[in-house]
Parts: C-alpha cells; sequence; structure tokens
C-alpha cells in the first residue's frame, strides 16, 4: 500500500497502532499476494492523496471499489479514462444535467471533483475481483469511520452527500454544527428513482458553500 504521506498522516497515524489496523494490514498483504484485488495496491489511498484534509468541501461515500477489470483507482463511483461509464455514475451524471445543465461526459474520470476538495471515499477500500463487498468486515469500515471523523472536527463548513443506507451510516460520526448532512437514495439503477433523481444535492452543496464564502465545486467533468 503506497503511504499516506500528506496532511492525513498526523490525523490518522493513532489508528496504525490499533490492533484490527494490524489485522487488517495482515489480510490485505495476504489478498493481494494470493488473489487478484482492486484497485491496483498503489492505488487504495488515492481518495486521501488527491485530495488532503486541508483542502476537503465535499464528503462523497461509496461502499467498496469496482470489482471488474481496470475499473477501480482509489476514488470512489469512478473509473479510469478508457472505462465505460457505470450505471450508478451514469446516473450521477444525469441527476447534474437536470439539476445544475451540466453536459453528460464521454468518461467517468472523476480526478477533477477529487482536486476540487471532493474526498471520493469508499466505505471499504479494497475488493477480490469479481467479488462485491469481498473485503468487508475486515477492518477497513473503522478505518473511514476514521477518516470521517477527522473531517467532523475540522473546525469549518463541509457537506456531507451520503447516498443510500450504506453511505448513511457514516453520519453518525458527523455532529459538528458548521457542516451539512445531504442524504438520498442511491445513484444505483435499483435505487435512483426512489429518491436520488431531484435530490438537488450538487445544488444545495454549491448553495451551502457560497452562502459561508466558499468557493463551490465545477462539477462538469469534461470530454477527453
Amino acid at each position: 500500500m503506497a503511504a499516506i504521506s500528506n496532511d492525513w498522516l498526523p490525523a490518522l497515524s493513532p489508528e496504525f497502532a490499533k490492533p484490527y489496523y494490524g489485522e487488517l494490514l495482515k489480510f490485505v498483504t495476504n489478498e493481494y499476494n494470493s488473489k487478484t484485488i482492486y484497485p491496483p495496491s498503489g492505488d487504495i489511498f488515492n481518495a486521501l492523496h488527491f485530495t488532503p484534509l486541508s483542502k476537503v468541501k465535499v464528503v462523497i461515500i461509496g461502499q467498496d471499489p469496482y470489482h471488474e477489470v481496470g475499473q477501480a483507482h482509489g476514488l470512489s463511483f469512478s473509473v479510469k479514462p478508457g472505462i465505460k461509464i457505470p450505471p450508478s455514475l451514469q446516473n450521477i451524471y444525469k441527476e447534474l444535467n437536470q439539476e445544475l445543465g451540466t453536459y453528460i461526459p464521454n468518461n467517468g474520470y472523476l480526478k477533477k471533483w477529487a482536486d476540487e476538495g471532493v474526498l471520493m471515499l469508499n466505505a471499504v477500500l479494497t475488493v477480490r475481483a469479481g467479488a462485491a463487498n469481498s473485503h468487508a468486515g475486515k477492518g477497513w469500515e473503522k478505518f473511514t469511520d476514521a477518516i470521517i471523523a477527522s473531517v467532523n472536527q475540522l473546525d469549518r463548513p463541509v457537506v456531507y452527500m451520503l447516498w443510500g443506507r450504506y453511505a448513511q451510516k457514516k453520519a453518525e460520526f458527523v455532529n459538528n454544527p458548521k457542516q451539512l448532512i445531504l442524504k438520498a437514495a442511491h445513484p444505483s439503477p435499483f435505487s435512483a428513482n426512489n429518491g436520488f433523481f431531484g435530490c438537488n444535492h450538487f445544488k444545495k452543496c454549491n448553495e451551502f458553500l457560497e452562502s459561508n464564502g466558499i468557493k463551490p465545486i465545477d462539477w462538469q467533468i469534461e470530454n477527453i
């Protein structure tokens, strides 16, 4: 695993000394040595590498990485250029188009959002090829709880966009009165019509940021 080297390190270093993290590290190392695991080991912490704690404006939480070839690269909902846009991300783009008039791009590479201050975090950071949720319950959830708790401790506004019940579990770690929690159904084709479409989260997010004197997110992902 690529080491965390930016300002997330002091915030998260207490976790490295806890027994669960030692067990998690042992499990993940063995998995990478014996099976096909996504994302590539050097990409596991990309959400933290691309969006330093001091730059976080928005948090979007996914469940676990995509588990098919070439998809996962360490950012929730994002895929690398050249990879087919997954259905949930297609629905995210549709909602953005309805809310903000952004055009629907030809790729699913969301690094621009990470660079803008959107922490694109999965609750579980690794997965076995072809087996969704195969690394759930191994310790990643505790680690990403600590990430959310670190954001909660920031003395400034942050927006959490929590889609689906799995992501909404993380809300229990947020009690900062300066920060905003937005909840909606998951953008999956199975649930998007149950409250994700029409949620206006992107518009509400930017209105909240602007009302607090913070530059809003440019949500337009450009064509490649």
